[in-house]
């Protein structure tokens, strides 16, 4: 439980709800598509803790959305020889916020 909240993180209610991740093709089919569920290994993820969480950032300048938004980086990728992070982010749209997510340049995100 975090300090200040009468409930469980949502890392802990996820854990404890009996309900795991399937195994998926990767996005654009550039990994193998998934193995029936008989045939595959069991998958590790990273428990909160153990630095598989996500980290906060300022995500300045992206794409469509001039300025400097709070956001979650969720995982580091390297392209091409670049580094790129995949973030979650909200803006203010036409209609109210708007929850983003994308890969964007290393140099468009810093830490919080």
């Amino acid at each position: 439980m975090s300090p200040g909240r009468g409930g469980r993180s949502l890392g802990e209610r996820a854990a404890n709800s009996g309900v795991h991740p399937a195994s998926t093709p990767a996005a654009g089919g550039d990994g193998p598509a998934a193995a029936p569920a008989t045939a595959r290994e069991p998958q590790s993820y990273a428990a909160a803790g153990d630095g598989g969480e996500g980290r906060h950032c300022w995500v300045r300048d992206p794409p469509d959305t001039p300025g400097t938004w709070p956001g979650l980086l969720i995982e580091w990728r390297q392209r091409a020889g670049t580094w790129q992070g995949r973030v979650a982010y909200t803006v203010t749209g036409p209609h109210g916020p708007a929850l983003v997510e994308a890969w964007l340049p290393a140099a468009r995100l810093e830490p919080r």
